[in-house]
């Protein structure tokens, strides 16, 4: 898979995004896309599925769908350069219709623009950075885009999971949250968090899974997942 020499990289979090869509989704939206790993490794487990990737950063997309017809699903995936935080008409005008995906799945960046140190490469910082605010903006993006019933998926450091379940929960039901830690003995470094548009359905917080059985192997389940052997069952 082609990624840029400099800037941000797609790395594990983004394997398990696109692992963790559900199988029976029939269309598919990636906000903040980038060189669209999430949305092949969907594709990868689900060959009739249609993907639209959204990024702000062309750069990106193009290297996304090259991607995209290098292994085979060229003819299913559609690109659309857009900021994610834009106005519903403005995502609208670009082509991405309210309430008609059936996943929406999202990585979005995580340091506030306002505080730390910003990474040095411009497309870094900004696929890594965003004002605090933003992330409900993402949240509601994502949920006009969902059809009714459908399901949203976002991967997020777990020391931001306060905003995003505030965000989560104003919108949707049936709100699951899974931890994932390093190691057994490590708090939880990452969430996965899916929400179901339109259902009353009470929330649920999984058991922590550990991605490592000890040093850098991964556990069996995890293993497989990164092999593109399995998706991730939650």
């Amino acid at each position: 898979m082609s990624q840029p020499r400099n800037g941000f990289r797609a790395g594990l979090d983004s394997v398990l995004l696109g692992a963790a869509v559900c199988p029976a989704a029939e269309s598919l939206l990636d906000l903040g896309a980038g060189v669209g790993t999430a949305s092949l490794v969907a594709l990868a487990h689900e060959r009739g599925l249609g993907a639209v990737l959204v990024d702000r950063d062309a750069g990106m997309l193009a290297l996304a769908m090259a991607n995209a017809e290098t292994n085979g699903v060229g003819d299913q995936v559609r690109t659309v350069a857009l900021d994610v935080t834009a106005a519903g008409a403005e995502r609208q005008s670009a082509g991405l219709k309210p309430d008609s995906f059936s996943a929406v799945i999202a990585n979005p960046p995580f340091f506030d623009a306002a505080a730390g140190t910003r990474a040095g490469e411009p497309a870094r910082a900004r696929a890594r950075h965003m004002a605090a605010g933003d992330l409900d903006l993402w949240v509601r993006a994502a949920a006009a885009a969902a059809a009714p019933g459908g399901e949203i998926i976002f991967v997020y450091p777990a020391a931001g999971l306060a905003p995003l379940l505030a965000a989560f929960s104003q919108r949707f039901g049936a709100v699951t949250i899974l931890p994932l830690s390093p190691r057994s003995s490590e708090p939880a470094s990452r969430v996965l968090l899916r929400g179901t548009k339109g259902s009353r359905a009470p929330m649920t917080l999984l058991a922590t899974r550990a991605l490592h059985i000890a040093g850098r192997d991964f556990t069996p389940e995890f293993e497989a997942i990164f092999r593109g052997q399995a998706r991730l069952d939650w």
